[in-house]
């Protein structure tokens, strides 16, 4: 049995798990699972991350379509945070990789 060509396949996989794999994605959807939050919200549930990389990260996400960013009131400064319908698609693969983790104990595995 052959292998089939991948060629597309791997590069849009390999583009979404790099952009996915990003530092502080993950921590930036799983805080938005709940609901719209704002951005101070959203920098007191992710303790380390800098108000320099929370914005470039927030950005990037509105830029892909996974967020959507809501002037609250006609104010430039209240601004709450949203995921789309493909940012909540991300529900069901963090629940999977929740699974994952209590299943194999992953950290007890990675402090080697």
């Amino acid at each position: 049995m052959t292998q089939p060509n991948c060629s597309h396949i791997c590069s849009s996989y390999h583009q979404a798990i790099e952009f996915i794999g990003k530092r502080w994605m993950g921590m930036i959807i799983y805080t938005l699972l709940p609901g719209p939050q704002r951005y101070y919200e959203i920098h007191a549930a992710i303790p380390g991350i800098s108000d320099r990389l929370l914005t470039e990260r927030l950005n990037e996400l509105v830029n892909a379509g996974l967020i959507k960013k809501k002037f609250i009131d006609s104010s430039i400064k209240k601004v709450e945070y949203e995921l789309t319908p493909n940012g909540l698609a991300f529900q069901e693969v963090i629940q999977s990789i929740q699974k994952w983790i209590d299943l194999c104990d992953f950290e007890k595995t990675t402090k080697n």
